[in-house]
């Protein structure tokens, strides 16, 4: 099943908070491992699951900065991973299988924006090997977990940015055209929605589904390498739409928990709702631009990934 790209009414939107798109619903017993989940919309979205009942597995390169974050906060697992790093990624899943334990909730919450050049040890630009393949092959390793759970979700951040670049399939590490550090983030964020078209058509059978979030305009530790006139910038030129950190997280919480979207999946959403699909040449701020939405191109993304990274499901 296919399922549409395009609003579905849930009577939430831009202001909802983490709590409210959760509202009553209890997830004790459920496990979820969130990236980036010590920092930003990525602790809200731990601290909400985690209050609800969930173990929340919070995955992170700065072992002490996250253990800071997390004190006091019941339900949580502190574990390594550098999502740069493939070593350190299959580490960290082996152990994970190593438990024995399902995988109810997989937020690929983490990234990068706006870095300067730089490649990973097998030449990928950084923020396609962060962003796209770090989770891409996070997914694939923890993929036993996810089809124990016997219904799962992944929830893989990607963001407005995807309207600045489709994937670039002929140059995709910026090995002959210019570099360009917003180019490279819209990539990586259309790559982050593509491979959550593919990945729920592989895994509806399995009862694991899939979705893409843009959380908003939120001002986060991820503007970090924006000089500071650039994040001002930024800021005034978002003001009228910014977010906090709980209504930032309402709709990855909302994806990975919503009864409303049982049975659907491979849709990018934003505002706790499907996202309207829109033209390429849109000027709206909203919306989904169609090289995010393309299955020929996820298609296509998800092969050269299986490549890139030697991870199949």
């Amino acid at each position: 099943m296919t399922t549409k790209q395009a609003p579905i009414v849930s009577g939430f939107g831009a202001h909802t908070t983490a709590r409210e798109a959760l509202g009553n619903r209890r997830l004790d017993g459920m496990i979820a491992v969130v990236t980036g989940g010590s920092a930003g919309v990525g602790l809200e979205t731990t601290r909400v699951l985690s209050e609800a009942g969930a173990t929340v597995i919070v995955p992170a390169r700065s072992l002490d900065k996250a253990r800071a974050a997390l004190a006091g906060m019941a339900r949580t697992e502190l574990e390594y991973l550098d999502l740069a790093d493939p070593a350190s990624i299959d580490d960290f899943a082996a152990r994970f299988l190593a438990t024995g334990r399902p995988l109810h909730m997989l937020v690929n919450n983490a990234g990068i924006m706006a870095a300067p050049l730089a490649r990973d040890a097998r030449g990928m630009e950084s923020h396609l090997a962060t962003n796209h393949l770090g989770h891409f092959q996070l997914t694939a390793r923890l993929w036993p977990a996810l089809r124990r759970a016997n219904g799962a979700r992944v929830v893989s951040l990607s963001s407005r940015g995807h309207r600045r670049a489709g994937v670039d399939f002929d140059d995709p590490n910026f090995e002959r055209r210019p570099y360009d550090k917003w180019i490279a983030y819209g990539q990586s964020k259309t790559a982050n929605a593509l491979f959550a078209l593919a990945l729920d058509a592989r895994g509806e059978a399995d009862r694991i589904r899939a979705f893409s979030v843009h959380p908003g305009a939120i001002v986060t530790d991820l503007m970090r390498f924006m000089p500071e006139e650039e994040q001002r910038d930024a800021v005034e030129a978002t003001r009228s739409s910014l977010k906090s950190v709980e209504q930032g997280a309402a709709t990855t919480i909302w994806c990975a928990t919503s009864a409303q979207l049982d049975g659907m999946g491979g849709v990018y959403c934003e505002d706790v709702d499907i996202a309207e699909a829109v033209s390429g040449d849109s000027s709206s701020p909203r919306g989904v631009r169609p090289w995010a939405t393309d299955p020929a191109f996820a298609e296509r993304l998800w092969t050269m990934s299986e490549v890139w990274t030697g991870a199949t499901l």
